[in-house]
């Protein structure tokens, strides 16, 4: 489908932390360079363009992305369509804590100081920006100590290399922890009605603190979509392939708890992932979901939510048709868990 720019309207903001104002929806950019099958850098440039001029104001990219071609990619996206409606007011974030110099197949957790410096000059050479608008470690190493990695983090900001600090799936313990060392904007963790377990402690935690969250996954990884019923229709190298929740009885009890989202976005005449988006957005005003997309369809499809307003009884009625825990299956392999809320 050919972008239509008439479908592009302002997105009302949001405000992560105590001053980062970004559009209310964000775009993760994962998904451009791996992990859900093939893609190519000519239609993922387009899709960029797609999302700037969109309103969207939030880029999500990390560096274990493609082993450092997702940022290259927003990089020479950065630098060939400077003057595309939208591209000046975007915010660029990535993240550092997953090694992967060993090679594709190979990754540690990495939080030395001298691995964060080193990882933070590369993403800025790749980018191809002085400073990162919010920079996070990726996966918190249990055995680091957190206050040393965040007054590494301080230091870069003071240096004008980042601007903002983040962390990503960290304990409730870990976030107050470090942001007493240095003051952290955003947390990104995985949040959607299908994973929900941050709610009693973590969630909590960063609205005290005043740390805003950013969801990544907000759609399940596309499950809350409804559009994936077999691993069969996933393309060869699509990890879905072999994530815990998309086997055999885990998928066949997991799509029993769409009935309700399906039946609330029938009522609105909206898709179910309309509806899991709105549900986030109608959670808690800190909140920014970050889907992702290489398609203008679904790309419009998600800006769809920000104007769907549910009523405060389908909000309830699809807390209770999906509770915490509900879904089977963990939302990693075993090792992929190992970095989860340290």
């Amino acid at each position: 489908m050919t972008w239509d720019e008439t479908v592009a309207s302002t997105i009302p903001q949001r405000t992560l932390g105590k001053d980062f104002t970004v559009s209310a929806l964000g775009y993760g950019a994962m998904g451009i360079s791996e992990f859900y099958g093939p893609s190519d850098d000519a239609t993922s440039l387009d899709i960029l363009s797609q999302v700037a001029a969109s309103g969207i104001t939030l880029l999500d990219t990390a560096d274990m992305y493609g082993q450092g071609h997702n940022e290259a990619l927003i990089g020479k996206f950065l630098k060939e369509r400077r003057g595309e409606p939208g591209v000046e007011s975007l915010k660029v974030a990535t993240k550092c804590g997953i090694d992967r110099s060993d090679g594709s197949s190979g990754r540690s957790i990495n939080n030395r100081p001298e691995y964060i410096r080193a990882s933070c000059e590369a993403s800025l050479k790749r980018l191809g920006v002085d400073r990162i608008d919010l920079y996070y470690i990726h996966r918190v190493d249990p055995d680091a100590d957190i206050s040393e990695t965040m007054e590494c983090l301080g230091e870069l900001a003071r240096e004008g290399k980042i601007d903002r600090v983040g962390l990503c799936e960290v304990s409730a313990q870990t976030l107050a922890k470090a942001h007493n060392v240095y003051p952290v904007t955003a947390l990104q963790t995985e949040y959607s009605l299908w994973t929900r377990d941050i709610e009693p402690e973590i969630l909590p935690m960063a609205r005290e603190l005043g740390v805003g969250l950013v969801a990544y996954s907000p759609l399940g990884r596309g499950f809350l979509t409804g559009r994936i019923t077999s691993t069969e229709t996933l393309a060869e190298g699509d990890f879905r392939r072999s994530n815990p929740r998309f086997q055999g009885r885990n998928l066949e009890h997991n799509l029993t708890l769409l009935e309700k989202v399906h039946q609330v976005a029938d009522r609105h005449n909206a898709t179910p992932g309309q509806v899991a988006l709105a549900w986030l957005l109608a959670k808690d005003d800190g909140i920014v979901p970050i889907p992702g997309t290489r398609r203008s369809r679904y790309l419009q499809e998600n800006l769809g939510a920000i104007d769907l307003e549910l009523e405060a009884s389908d909000l309830a009625g699809l807390e209770a048709s999906l509770p915490i825990n509900a879904t089977h299956g963990e939302r990693y392999t075993q090792e992929g868990m190992k970095g989860v809320n340290a």
